[in-house]
């Protein structure tokens, strides 16, 4: 989703766990031995061991995540994951945060679109302390009503603040015009408004209704055994029996033919644009051919071709990428790029313009070799900490993409060809149907979208 997202982090008593093991621990990629099982209360447990350092990181991923939000209340996942970690029946957030900071572990709960994320990073002596800590607010947290409206009024102002930067209004507005009301329509954290009307109440009935672990996936890695981490996640989370019933899977989101202008009118030095359309699920075969497409046109920094084009041949803007979001559901492709507002419509058409040429013309030995060699060559370091490590497991156990696919993943690259990246431009990219939002001073950019039509049609200079 290209809304942002917001999160409150907690170190020691506020860091999320995407930081909480920033400790870096290098390895090659096929040292990344994975252990899988499946535990009597129908959790999936992922563990790779490493004794390098004292040190272990745990993650689990509930269906809990923003899509499970009811309509009418966007944020509701959101502000439950940020509500749990809010002490225990029997801790106060006070007394919970002590107990953490004591240890100098890290824990927190926090949800995306797709699935609420727990986890905890502490020494190995603290492991048993600190994860005796992360289960009692999973599966007996507080909830207290005076700790929900804390947390919500926090995330409201949050929002409010974000709403005040142009980027933010653009990314919500273009995932609304994509998704409508379906899962993914909405910010994460929701809306201010939406947000502010949320009760204790619901908050509660939330946490009951999602965080099971029938379905559930847990990825441990670090200075333990498989054999002491299932005891005790047995042990300690034997509350959380149950599962989530399946969610439908939304319809692939369709751009109707033509350009869909939607410009908001701000008073900013820069225009703040993205255009886009329907994307892809995770589970698209095609997905690594996608990737060296969208490396070579807009993913690969400065050796993408917009930013050759965009930023490097034509001075207008200092970035411009492109990116497929890839998740349990087809999600969106979009270009992002800001510009001077009196720009704006040459940045469009510029864009417009290379979505139409990979399509048409094969790309060049070079840009082929340099995006494969780059996609496979930097895999290793999105593996390089443990918080990566963990997220790395629970992506594949998602997916199904096996335990070999650290492996698998440098010839599944390897093997796309010209003819692939052609294939799947003309089958993905879709320039004549195409979602504009344009937040900008409008006086100074003065939009053509007549212009702007002809230049997604492909008919621009005929």
């Amino acid at each position: 989703m290209i809304a942002a997202r917001l999160s409150k982090p907690r170190l020691g008593a506020m860091v999320t766990m995407a930081l909480a093991a920033a400790l870096v621990i290098p390895r090659p990629v096929h040292a990344l031995e994975i252990k899988r099982m499946t535990l009597s209360n129908g959790a999936v447990l992922l563990v790779s061991p490493s004794h390098q350092l004292p040190m272990v990181t745990i993650s689990i991923a509930f269906d809990a995540g923003a899509r499970r939000d009811p309509q009418g209340k966007a944020g509701l996942a959101s502000l439950t994951a940020a509500s749990l970690t809010e002490g225990t029946k029997e801790l106060s957030a006070q007394q919970f945060n002590e107990k953490v900071d004591f240890m100098g572990s890290s824990l927190g709960v926090s949800a995306d679109r797709d699935f609420a994320v727990a986890g905890m990073t502490s020494l190995s002596k603290y492991l048993n302390d600190t994860f005796t800590l992360l289960a009692g607010v999973l599966a007996n947290p507080g909830l207290r009503d005076s700790d929900i409206e804390r947390r919500r009024a926090e995330t409201v102002a949050a929002i409010k603040a974000e709403e005040e930067q142009p980027g933010y209004v653009a990314g919500v507005t273009f995932d609304k015009m994509i998704f409508g009301d379906s899962p993914y329509g909405h910010p994460s954290a929701g809306t201010a408004e939406s947000v502010a009307k949320l009760t204790p109440d619901e908050v509660r009935s939330f946490y009951h209704d999602h965080y099971k672990l029938g379905n559930a996936i847990i990825a441990v890695t670090g200075d333990v055994d498989a054999d002491t981490i299932k005891a005790l996640v047995e042990k300690d989370l034997s509350g959380l029996a149950g599962s989530v019933p399946s969610q439908a899977t939304p319809p692939t989101p369709v751009v109707a033919p033509g350009l869909h202008p939607n410009l908001i009118d701000r008073n900013v030095a820069q225009a703040n644009i993205l255009l886009g359309f329907g994307g892809i699920a995770r589970s698209n075969p095609d997905f690594y051919k996608i990737k060296v497409m969208d490396y070579i046109l807009g993913a690969g920094g400065f050796s993408s071709r917009l930013v050759k084009v965009v930023r490097s041949k034509a001075g207008l803007a200092y970035s411009v990428t492109s990116a497929f979001e890839a998740g349990k559901f087809p999600g969106s492709f979009a270009v992002s790029v800001q510009t001077k507002n009196k720009s704006a419509n040459e940045a469009i058409s510029l864009i417009l313009q290379q979505l139409r040429e990979i399509q048409d013309k094969p790309v060049s030995d070079d840009e082929l070799e340099g995006a494969k060699k780059f996609l496979i060559g930097s895999f290793p370091l999105t593996i390089d900490r443990q918080s990566e490590i963990t997220s790395f497991m629970l992506g594949i156990e998602v997916y199904g993409l096996g335990l070999d696919y650290a492996d698998r993943y440098p010839k599944l690259i390897g093997a796309v060809t010209k003819e692939d990246v052609q294939d799947v431009a003309r089958k993905y990219l879709h320039p004549d149907a195409v979602d504009l939002v344009v937040v900008a001073n409008q006086a100074e950019a003065k939009i053509d979208t007549a212009k702007l039509e002809k230049a997604a049609d492909g008919s621009a200079g005929q």
